[in-house]
């Protein structure tokens, strides 16, 4: 499809969901890494309780919980 096409089309509110191959699409920033991190036994025992509580997985759950305390600010040392 031409790109004129693809906006003619766009403007007159066609949905061009099946036009578009998504496959590969990428939000900037949003790259995963995957990184590995110790913790001791009683700190997974927590987590792992507070994730069967929220019913959430466990890596969800440490995801959610880093990226409150960097969106806070919060970024002093431990």
């Amino acid at each position: 499809m031409k790109a004129e096409d693809f906006d003619e089309r766009f403007d007159a509110g066609v949905d061009l969901s099946t036009a578009l191959d998504t496959t590969r699409a990428r939000r900037p920033g949003e790259e995963h890494r995957r990184v590995n991190v110790d913790f001791p036994a009683w700190m997974i025992v927590e987590l792992d309780r507070e994730a069967t509580r929220l019913g959430v997985t466990r890596q969800s759950l440490i995801k959610v919980w880093i990226a409150d305390k960097l969106d806070h600010g919060d970024h002093s040392a431990a």
